[in-house]
């Protein structure tokens, strides 16, 4: 569900959308100047100025300081201070740096007032940039030399909205789903997507944690912000990605006593409801506790075609799947469930430690699952279920043993155990008609339970040498563990060897920042994977025996940015970069989803060039961004289908030679004062087959210089927001959002196949969404409506699974604390 129009978009989105920022004036000299600014008095704007310093007092210089939910903001000079120009109201004000907690206090400031503000920021082991937040939410991690951007999630906590949801908001992003809630669901990033991205929650990588913790099942309210690298990413992640990073930055930053909580009903009998409360003591011991649930039939209306089943008056069935109609027909084997509690205690800002936290984490999930990896198979009883424990501690250290020396560690251990159900003896259609079958099982048989085990470990080094010279080294440790157990009576040699594999990387970085108008950053990273599991001896696939290998690879990059002008901003980076295979590729889901032990890892040159512009006017603010992508890959990881015995089909991966991505995103943005925000971004990425031969053969490949199947290549998005403060009542505010996405038409086969029929391709779509928010008492209560899809279009993804139409939201939320 993305918005774009053919090559018009463009030009549309440069009338209608800009993206507004915060650009900063760093202050020459604080003393003496006060006077002269409140003679220069703007528009009958109020003066306010201030100090920032840390921990031990000295002047925090360069950080970013804004009113939250506008677009007026600064940057402090070499001595901490800072002043700006704003309207007299309420506000909360809000100071980042590098290296420190996002600080936040809540101001109130006259008309025409001179008001003075000295705030102190917190240490923090390990912060990659300072954050340059803007009032619609989307910024630029403005002093990283690496492509990177950040979404503050303050303006859709009072949405139903899930994390995925919100980061299809920053641009050259989409988000992709195979149906309601719980589905599948992948990130595309600049033209890659899923595996080829990784997602992190506070710089932990979050591989194998269960489907629980999939972005499209996380509320938005359980992030303060979310940072996205696109391509190169930093060596502190020490990750394997080569299409970027997601890193989801928690809410950690409290003073006292503080509870958030939220409920939510819609269509489809969706239920979702969200719990956050927690305390930090003077003394510094902390605690705080998370929950959070979904619940949804999922049984939208989907058009299909159906198979009909005719039964003979001799107790015997015919069936036929009628391809010349669709039938309007709803879903009902797709009920979804999860439950999860993520609990720490701890302590913060000691002699010792700045942040030592323990926690555990416990999820329940169940899913029926209503189709194959293509609409046209339909299950009635197939669905599984499962749960997972996991248990964490989390060190941070500022200045460990001597001055610059910053150390963050992290571990966790997650059991996640999977249960996988298929004995039914019917055969189900569209209508939910259904016949008995001579032996069980829908797609395959099984009644069988993965049990999984993954150790991780993080451990990031950073060392500040001055001002201008800063070292990183960073290693991830992972370790993976699956044991099979089938609970029939037949039990297969397969399940009898356990798949396993152990991943390491390690990357050491050097980044120069002699003034704030350039750096410069380069790196390499070291990976080496060992992988075990089943192999079958022959074709027959009747015997298998247990397999070895290990594979190790060398990377390198460099990224650096410059300031043409204080609000010109230009980055360029390159790596030689690395993905190992993911668990599920390697090994599969044991399920609808075929893994292959042997399969290589992907190798990729990447480059990308950003530039990015933003400033304001008085009290209009603009911003615009346009971003260019290269990648050359090989032994590109692509997911398929493959067809099997019965009419049936599973996803299975494969390494496909040479394949080439080209694109370009922009991104506009403006806005009035703090009552408007319109915008959009347009993306476009060709992501082409390059491999002249047909794997394994000499054999001309036919598809060579097409693009690559089911990856949308065009596709863009726009939203338009309103608000209105102190209706009714001073510190009421009523939010109203529009937004749109558009999705080109893409091929989900070959395009030798699919580009002159429409059997297999995904249409054109141009979808839209509304909502509408109050809030009281300076956000202590919420009340919030939306309506998703309101023109009830018919949406398709993934190998063209529909999605749902026209739906409707209600949310209640209320907040005490900070």
């Amino acid at each position: 569900m993305e918005t774009n129009m053919k090559y018009y978009a463009l030009t549309f989105f440069l009338l209608i959308g800009t993206t507004f920022t915060v650009w900063g004036q760093q202050r020459q000299g604080h003393k003496g100047r006060h006077d002269r600014h409140h003679k220069e008095s703007r528009h009958g704007q109020s003066f306010i100025y201030g100090k920032v310093v840390t921990n031990d007092k000295t002047p925090a210089d360069f950080a970013s300081v804004y009113l939250k939910g506008t677009s007026y903001g600064c940057v402090t000079n070499e001595e901490g201070y800072f002043e700006m120009w704003a309207p007299a109201g309420e506000y909360t004000l809000v100071v980042s740096a590098v290296g420190f907690e996002t600080t936040e206090e809540r101001v109130v400031i006259g008309k025409r007032e001179d008001k003075e503000v000295n705030l102190r920021i917190k240490s923090q082991a390990t912060e990659l940039a300072a954050v340059e937040v803007v009032s619609n939410g989307v910024s630029r991690v403005k002093r990283s030399a690496f492509n990177a951007v950040a979404l503050d999630t303050k303006e859709f906590e009072n949405s139903t909205k899930s994390l995925s949801d919100a980061l299809a908001k920053t641009p050259g992003m989409k988000l992709r789903e195979s149906g309601g809630v719980g589905s599948d669901m992948q990130l595309m990033m600049d033209g890659f997507s899923g595996k080829h991205i990784k997602v992190f929650i506070d710089g932990v990588p979050q591989e194998g944690v269960g489907s629980s913790f999939g972005l499209n099942n996380i509320p938005v309210n359980f992030a303060e912000r979310i940072e996205v690298y696109k391509g190169v990413v930093p060596v502190g992640f020490g990750t394997d990605a080569i299409g970027g990073v997601v890193n989801i930055i928690t809410k950690k930053k409290r003073d006292r006593w503080f509870a958030d909580a939220s409920y939510s009903y819609g269509s489809f009998n969706t239920h979702k409801s969200y719990v956050n409360f927690g305390q930090t003591f003077k003394n510094g011991f902390t605690y705080e506790m998370n929950a959070f649930q979904n619940y949804s039939d999922n049984n939208y209306h989907v058009d299909a075609n159906v198979e009909v089943f005719n039964f003979n008056p001799d107790g015997s069935v015919s069936t036929y799947i009628d391809t010349r109609n669709k039938v309007r027909v709803k879903r009902f084997n797709d009920t979804y469930h999860n439950e999860a509690v993520i609990g720490k205690l701890g302590v913060v800002d000691k002699a010792w430690a700045d942040r030592l936290m323990f926690g555990f984490t416990y999820s329940h999930m169940y899913q029926e699952v209503q189709t194959g990896v293509r609409q046209i198979t339909v299950y009635g009883d197939k669905h599984r279920y499962g749960h997972s424990f996991m248990p964490s501690v989390e060190y941070r250290k500022r200045d460990l043993l001597t001055k610059g020396l910053d150390v963050v560690f992290t571990a966790n251990y997650n059991r996640n155990a999977t249960t996988n159900v298929d004995t039914s003896y019917y055969h189900y259609n569209w209508y939910g008609e259904r016949y008995r079958m001579n032996t069980p099982g829908e797609q395959s048989r099984q009644f069988s339970r993965a049990d999984n085990d993954n150790w991780n470990g993080t451990l990031t080094v950073n060392y500040r040498l001055g001002k201008a010279h800063t070292f990183t080294f960073n290693h991830v440790m992972n370790l993976f563990h699956r044991q099979n157990t089938s609970m029939l009576a037949i039990e297969e040699e397969e399940d009898a060897i356990a798949k396993e594999t152990r991943k390491n990387i390690s990357g050491l970085s050097y980044r120069l920042m002699p003034t704030e108008k350039w750096n410069l950053s380069v790196f390499g990273k070291y990976y080496h994977q060992f992988v075990a599991g089943p192999m079958a001896e022959d074709a027959t696939q009747s015997n298998y025996i247990r397999t070895t290998r290990n594979v190790s690879s060398m990377g390198y990059g460099a990224a650096g940015t410059y300031f043409v002008l204080p609000e010109l901003q230009a980055k360029l980076s390159y790596e030689k970069a690395y993905r190992l295979p993911t668990i599920e590729e390697m090994f599969g889901d044991e399920d609808l989803e075929m893994g292959d032990v042997s399969i290589r890892p992907e190798n990729s040159d990447n480059i990308n060039l950003n530039v990015s512009y933003n400033k304001t006017f008085g009290r209009h603010s603009l911003y615009a961004e346009g971003g260019f992508v290269y990648r050359n890959t090989k032994d590109y990881i692509q997911r398929n289908i493959t067809d099997l015995s019965g009419g049936k089909e599973a996803a299975t991966y494969v390494n496909y030679g040479k394949v080439e991505t080209k694109g370009y995103n922009l991104s506009l943005r403006y806005g009035f004062s703090n009552w408007l925000s319109i915008g959009g971004n347009f993306t476009q990425m060709d992501v082409r087959d390059k491999q002249r031969t047909q794997i394994g053969t000499t054999t001309a490949n036919l598809a060579y210089g097409a693009r690559m199947p089911n990856v949308p290549y065009r596709f863009a998005d726009m939203d338009v927001t309103l608000f209105w403060h102190d209706l009714f009542r001073k510190g009421n505010t009523l939010t109203l959002t529009y937004d749109n996405q558009y999705l080109h038409s893409f091929s989900y086969y070959s395009e030798i196949i699919g580009s002159s029929s429409d059997e297999y391709r995904v249409p054109n779509q141009f979808s839209h969404n509304i909502s509408l928010s109050y809030s009281m008492q300076h956000g202590r209560y919420n009340l919030s409506f939306e309506c998703r899809n309101f023109t009830d279009e018919d949406l398709y993804d993934n190998f063209s699974l529909q999605k749902a139409g026209r739906a409707f939201y209600g949310k209640v939320r209320v907040y005490f604390g900070n």
